[in-house]
């Protein structure tokens, strides 16, 4: 925000004044779409909600991951190599310097022909059905732009999508500690679903590779001997943790943007950095994970506070995200290209931090943008149905379901 002695705070992208009716500047009303009290339910975490030393606990070498259900996807019988989502040390830091080369910006820039194509098929799909779930065309996207990158592409039976889906449709609750409550039956179907996606989707693409390798993870892991076990573990957790988040933005990002006709025509019309500044903020405000989980492995200091080994810390994303301390006047507010201090990404923490920060963060702000300019640029493009908000335990995030969309046969803006 930028502003004179005498004049209310502006924001340096739209120009939009935080002043109330009054004239004087006043913090806006949360745009937020989703937000809810994210603080640890038990007594067994300690709540962390300002940005340092949530920040300080994500980048430190003295905490492990604990969300996820990290302990029980630790102790899975038979398995060799922990999903890198799990990893730590050595192990970890040779794995993401091994595979970092899929999710570079000049990587990822020879992706975008194909998600121009899927995106163009989507909306497509959309033009000649009239109406559809935006929520299902951003699954369809997000799950088969991911698949190329992981190698995930000679299935045996269309809808791979909802097998992933499926993973995640679960009553498990990721906070460490917490009262799991699934029966025999739920267990019998997600073993179901687990066996359904090893056999339509992952086997045949690691029988694919072994034959004929290519520049894919799948590909990487064959050739450091992973087991199927294995690749499958890690198919699984590359298709809830990148996958499903990527649905969920790119949902919450077209709300946002349809709900707001002039920040809309700001994004459609401007360059590629300014779309991504909007998407980032957006992102800042609507963290798709809302919580992350460490353990702490011997004494440190977050925050000016003491913390013993053995303690575990829920990082509260959404209320570090508004520290006003770090996002300056206003954190509440919609304000692309925000004034932030050096080494302050412009999404705060929403893709997390240090040595397990999401690997896939530009390629998901990539595809987004790809797909959204091509669909917001529609003028008849409108919403019939604005989505319920859902949360789901296991993730930590919010679910935005029944998205309905139109799109008619006028022409795209000029």
């Amino acid at each position: 925000m930028t502003s004179s002695p005498n004049e209310p705070a502006r924001c340096p992208f739209t120009g939009r004044s935080s002043a109330g009716q009054s004239g004087a500047a006043a913090s806006p009303a949360t745009p937020s779409l989703t937000r809810r009290d994210a603080r640890p339910r038990g007594d067994a975490v300690r709540p962390v909600e300002r940005y340092a030393p949530a920040r300080d606990l994500l980048r430190s070498s003295q905490t492990r991951q604990a969300g996820f259900l990290a302990k029980t996807v630790r102790s899975v019988p038979g398995s060799q190599h922990p999903p890198v989502l799990y990893m730590e040390g050595d192990e970890h830091t040779e794995m993401r310097r091994a595979t970092a080369r899929y999710f570079t910006p000049t990587q990822v820039a020879t992706y975008q022909p194909a998600m121009a194509r899927l995106s163009d098929a989507l909306i497509a799909e959309l033009t000649a059905k009239g109406e559809a779930n935006l929520d299902d065309l951003s699954l369809k996207l997000a799950v088969q732009v991911a698949a190329e990158v992981v190698g995930l592409t000679n299935s045996r039976l269309p809808g791979m999508s909802r097998r992933i889906e499926s993973f995640v449709s679960s009553s498990l609750d990721a906070e460490p500690g917490a009262q799991q409550s699934t029966s025999r039956a739920e267990d019998l179907r997600q073993a179901i679903n687990m066996a359904s996606f090893f056999a339509l989707d992952v086997k045949p693409a690691i029988e694919a590779r072994r034959k004929a390798p290519g520049d894919d993870l799948i590909s990487y892991l064959l050739s450091r001997d992973y087991s199927d076990q294995d690749i499958l573990t890690e198919c699984v957790t590359y298709g809830t943790a990148g996958m499903i988040t990527t649905r969920e933005f790119i949902s919450v990002a077209a709300w946002h943007l349809l709900r707001d006709p002039e920040l809309r025509a700001h994004y459609v019309h401007g360059t590629e950095k300014e779309r991504h500044a909007v998407l980032h903020e957006i992102l800042r405000l609507e963290p798709v994970v809302g919580a992350l989980y460490r353990h702490v492995e011997a004494e440190l200091e977050a925050g000016g506070e003491a913390l013993p080994q053995g303690t575990i810390v829920a990082i509260d994303i959404g209320r570090a995200n508004l520290d006003p301390e770090v996002m300056g006047e206003h954190p509440e507010g919609l304000c692309p290209m925000r004034p932030l201090p050096r080494g302050v990404p412009a999404q705060g923490l929403s893709f997390g931090d240090g040595h397990h920060r999401c690997p896939g963060a530009f390629l998901a702000i990539k595809e987004t943008d790809v797909f959204l300019r091509r669909l917001l640029i529609w003028q008849d493009l409108e919403v019939v149905r604005e989505p319920e908000v859902r949360y789901n335990e296991l993730i930590k995030g919010y679910e935005l379901r029944g998205f309905r969309i139109r799109l008619g046969r006028r022409t795209a803006r000029a």
